[in-house]
């Protein structure tokens, strides 16, 4: 076996495409092809079904890219341990959410501009569904997510923190003169949110169904959505951390509702990917920073 095909089994293997791979490899197909091939010859087995315009990997398929992941990590740290001096270096590909990276992730993009600058943190903004998908096809070396569930099939996850939600309104809006709050009233008042696959959105929209609801007036960011509530275009639930300013300064107030689900900020990887040293640095140090900045949520 080596390396280079290996390599190429590996990045065909995450994207179960021979065309992606070749493109992201900046192989002809047809190269991606042959040194498939010369794995399964040198190897004795079928590493993948052809299934039309389709592949899967076999069970031998499976069981190498396992090996696979461990081969290469251990190559790179060989390399990189054999250069020497220059520490860790190189790029990684890290799926988020607004919410995370402008309220959570600062002290850690801190820390890796100051102490690693050879390390390049390219993120990448998505729904926590997209970054689930890119982390299993292997877009994404490492995610954030802020969701209810805390497992998700093929992804290995670390709970980083509880993310307290609350429900938020302009000082003079009507609904701050009340004492309590009935999904009623909820249903009623104009609701501003993000897009429709954001997990604290989804689950207030499902808790307010069963009679007719207001739709939401949809913001592509949280800002939008902070100055939408201060200019009293309606309420919003939005994660504390995100409004504590506002709260703090009297430009919002939290009005008396706790909602009857919660999330939590995690950090996810491929499971079963072997992490290199850069990968393994990032997920330590964003699991130091950021529990030392916020509760560590209950992960049973």
């Amino acid at each position: 076996m080596e390396i280079r095909h290996l390599v190429t089994f590996q990045k065909v293997a995450t994207l179960l495409s021979f065309t992606r791979a070749a493109e992201e490899l900046s192989y002809a197909q047809s190269s991606v092809t042959t040194q498939i091939r010369a794995l399964e010859t040198s190897l004795g087995v079928e590493l993948f079904d052809r299934l039309g315009g389709r592949i899967r990997l076999t069970p031998a398929g499976e069981k190498l890219l396992e090996y696979a992941e461990q081969i290469l990590a251990l190559a790179d740290a060989a390399r990189a341990d054999v250069a020497g001096g220059d520490g860790p270096s190189g790029t990684l590909v890290i799926g988020t959410m607004e919410s995370i990276t402008s309220y959570r992730m600062p002290p850690l993009l801190e820390f890796f501009h100051h102490r690693y600058p050879k390390v390049h943190l390219s993120l990448r903004p998505s729904l926590c569904a997209e970054t689930c998908h890119a982390l299993r096809q292997g877009s994404f070396d490492i995610g954030f997510l802020m969701e209810q569930e805390t497992r998700h099939q093929g992804l290995e996850t670390v709970v980083l923190a509880e993310e307290p939600l609350v429900l938020v309104a302009a000082a003079n809006h009507p609904l701050t003169q009340r004492e309590e709050l009935t999904l009623d009233d909820l249903r009623s008042a104009s609701k501003l949110a993000t897009e429709a696959g954001c997990a604290y959105r989804d689950l207030f929209e499902d808790e307010l169904r069963g009679a007719e609801t207001m739709p939401f007036l949809e913001f592509g960011t949280i800002e939008a959505i902070k100055r939408g509530v201060g200019s009293g275009l309606g309420i919003a639930l939005l994660p504390s951390v995100t409004v504590a300013t506002e709260l703090e300064k009297g430009e919002m107030t939290a009005l008396p509702w706790d909602p009857p689900f919660s999330v939590s900020t995690q950090l996810a990887w491929r499971s079963g990917r072997r992490l290199g040293r850069e990968l393994k640095l990032f997920a330590d140090q964003a699991v130091r920073l950021m529990r030392e900045s916020a509760p560590l949520a209950d992960s049973g």
